[in-house]
């Protein structure tokens, strides 16, 4: 286990609530880039590959915890973006 990818995913991990947060209280996507998120996907599903075939450790866990709160992110861009649209008509 790479004791430095783990503190990197913890990190990120660490901002991902407050920007699940941000997006579930504003109900806006500006700011927001659904391409960069989509980006983080590909990287911690990478990640995960890797872990899977190469180097299990406990390390697995948090590149699936990161990866489930990017996800949920996506679906409150998405929400957010259609709550945008029927306010604007």
């Amino acid at each position: 286990m790479s004791i430095f990818e783990a503190l990197m995913l913890l990190s990120f991990g660490a901002a991902w609530p407050a920007q699940i947060y941000r997006s579930y209280k504003s109900r806006k996507t500006a700011g927001k880039s659904i391409a960069f998120l989509y980006i983080l996907i590909f990287g911690y599903l990478c990640g995960i590959t890797n872990k899977i075939l190469y180097q299990r450790d406990i390390v697995l866990a948090l590149y699936i915890i990161n990866l489930f709160m990017v996800s949920t992110d996506i679906c409150l861009y998405y929400r957010n973006k259609k709550i945008e649209k029927t306010e604007n008509q």
